[in-house]
């Protein structure tokens, strides 16, 4: 372990320096980040202007042009104005005209793409008065020509008053030229600087570019070692780990098995312990009655009637081991809390005894809960037992009913529970209390406070196995010299209940109603015949088999079986096969089952299969004979 704690605190150093070596990397590519954006943005600056300044150049290319023409517009219309005075051809005096209008365009399309600049508005105003005498100096010479002749015209002409006005619009057409021009060299120049700077911000972003990558690429070659190797170390520890895991769960399993042995010896111990003493009351009783049939047989009955009190309490602790062992085969039914407190009250009263006080508290509307009522019965009589024992001087013990939920956090507290609707059933005393450590041992078998001999330490243990059979949750609540509260959750059923018809029979009628005819199939000898002998002594006549194929073979020679009574365990055939072959081959027929046992056919999830007929063994007579009346009441 101590190797694999080394390899784990190595590995996390690792990591350590691996997260300040990404932090770094992380803030070198957050500022390779950040010069490249800006790298970006000036290039899309750098761009736009190149863009402008091509604008401006074609600018310019288009005011050259718009002189160009406009100087050529005023050679046309003097040319033509000329033409038209030697010749009199009216096609030169159309084109004199056309060209005095492609003037007028000109020169407004001029005037407008040049009104941004200060020089050439100046250079316009100097351009309009020119043009304007050069046309009425034309046009004056048509009208002299129209009015004294060609002789008139050309002395006009030769006045030099139209070439002044030509010249004055030639030198202000130049002026705006050589500003063009001007214009036209400054802003190749500064498109040649920002081209300069757009290829030197380019190429100095990417080298950046390409040293950040080759920088990242180093770095994530570091780092892909550094996590081979931290893998190679968590491997390595892993292996460590694992190793030391299975060593330490071989351990527990030791230790587990070591407990559980010492469980069991103390179970066994316990079980041994009492079952010695009511087998030396049985047996003593036995021996001593057997010595008194002929001197003093008036005296042998009473060493009878002892040790039947022996076998009966060892039936009972055999019945609180199953319960404890979550195996009592249980015979649920609805049950209506609140009725089932009532019925108790007078057994209750008589077991308790007059010190205690004893009160109910029944909440209106509880709701029903299906389980076994009669196993619910012995678990409230243990706990009020219990109650009074913790209240030698007296006190007050108090039952009550009420409706619970228990929600999705009290669920996953405690692990066993399912979340939903129970019914409470609570008893609590005002007794001596229990302490924190006493209360988790209180559900171990035969653990007990009570002084020897007073009490075997089942009866919680009996009442906690009954209670998780049935789908339920116990819990104690207890302080000291305060009392203690323990609480029966039970699951509400939506169900009602039957109505129950007490029998009108007592023990005198447990004898055969009727000449009937009992099949006993049992293949252990000396539980054949006890029952056999029983059956005969309540009246009954009787058919035996000793396996599942006798009992067939009896089937098929009797005229009439009232019921087959019949072991569940038994080599071969099981006795739930023979009962379904006997009512396959004969028809409806009565059938009572008799184990001690609960995982057979008939009982599922500790629970008895439905309209199934059953007889916990070991029995008497008494209860063999009321469990046969009932049957023989029931349809077949």
């Amino acid at each position: 372990m101590g190797d694999a704690l080394r390899t784990v605190e190595q590995t996390t150093g690792d990591r350590s320096d691996d997260r300040r070596r990404s932090r770094s990397t992380f803030l070198l590519l957050a500022i390779g980040a950040v010069t490249l954006a800006l790298l970006l943005m000036g290039a899309f600056y750098l761009s736009e202007q190149q863009r402008r300044s091509e604008e401006w150049v074609r600018h310019t290319l288009s005011v050259e042009n718009r002189i160009t023409q406009l100087w050529s517009s005023i050679q046309s219309a003097e040319t033509q104005q000329r033409a038209y005075l030697i010749t009199r051809k009216s096609g030169y005096l159309d084109n004199f005209r056309t060209s005095l209008q492609a003037i007028a365009t000109q020169q407004s399309e001029l005037a407008e793409i040049t009104s941004d600049n200060p020089i050439q508005r100046r250079a316009m105003a100097k351009l309009k008065p020119q043009l304007a005498g050069r046309i009425d100096a034309l046009n004056l010479g048509l009208t002299k020509l129209n009015a004294a002749g060609f002789a008139a015209a050309a002395e006009h002409t030769a006045s030099g008053t139209g070439t002044a006005y030509m010249e004055g619009a030639k030198a202000a057409l130049g002026e705006m030229s050589a500003e063009e021009n001007r214009l036209l060299s400054e802003r190749q120049r500064s498109a040649a600087r920002q081209r300069s700077g757009l290829q030197i911000a380019l190429g100095v972003g990417f080298v950046g570019l390409i040293a950040l990558m080759a920088y990242a690429l180093r770095d994530a070659s570091a780092r892909y070692q550094a996590l081979e190797q931290s893998r190679d170390h968590l491997d390595n520890a892993y292996g460590v780990l694992r190793d030391e895991v299975t060593h330490r769960e071989q351990i527990e399993a030791q230790l587990r098995q070591l407990h559980k042995m010492e469980a069991i010896g103390q179970l066994t111990g316990g079980i041994a312990h009492d079952f010695n003493n009511m087998l030396s009351v049985i047996m003593g009783s036995i021996e001593l009655a057997m010595r008194r049939l002929t001197s003093k047989p008036d005296k042998a009955a009473d060493a009878l009637r002892t040790a039947q009190e022996g076998a009966k309490r060892a039936a009972s602790l055999t019945a609180r081991l199953l319960a404890f062992a979550r195996q009592t085969p249980l015979e649920p039914s609805v049950v209506d809390p609140n009725k089932l407190v009532i019925n108790m009250s007078e057994l209750l009263r008589r077991t308790i005894g007059e010190p205690v006080a004893i009160e109910t508290v029944l909440t209106g509307g509880v709701w029903h809960t299906e389980i076994d009522a009669h196993q619910l019965e012995n678990a409230i009589l243990n706990l009020c037992v219990n109650a009074r024992d913790a209240m030698p001087d007296g006190g007050k013990l108090t039952i009550e009913t009420s409706n619970a939920f228990l929600d999705e956090n009290y669920a996953a507290a405690h692990t066993e529970v399912t979340a939903g609707q129970y019914v409470l059933v609570s008893i609590t005393d005002n007794g001596s209390g229990m302490p924190p450590e006493v209360i988790e041992k209180a559900f171990d078998p035969f653990f007990t406070t009570k002084g020897v001999g007073k009490g075997t330490g089942l009866g919680l243990s009996q009442v906690f196995g009954f209670v998780k059979q049935s789908g339920g949750h116990i819990k104690i609540y207890s302080e000291i010299g305060q009392g203690t509260s323990v609480k029966l959750y039970l699951r509400r059923s939506f169900a009602r209940p039957e109505s129950q018809e007490t029998s009108a029979f007592d023990a005198e009628s447990y004898q055969a109603p009727f000449d009937a005819l009992i099949l006993l199939v049992e293949d252990d000898d000396q539980v054949r015949n006890l029952t056999h002998e029983i059956l005969l002594e309540l009246g009954y006549r009787v058919a035996i088999a000793v396996n599942g194929g006798e009992a067939l073979e009896k089937l098929a020679s009797l005229d009439r079986v009232d019921v087959l009574l019949t072991d569940i365990v038994m080599p071969g055939m099981s006795g739930r096969e023979l009962a379904d072959k006997a009512q396959a081959d004969h028809g409806a027929i009565r059938v009572l089952y008799m184990t001690g046992y609960t995982r057979n056919a008939i009982v599922h999830n500790g629970v008895v299969d439905a309209g199934v007929n059953f007889i916990q063994k070991p029995f008497g007579p008494d209860q063999l004979g009321r469990r046969l009346v009932e049957v023989l009441r029931k349809d077949p």
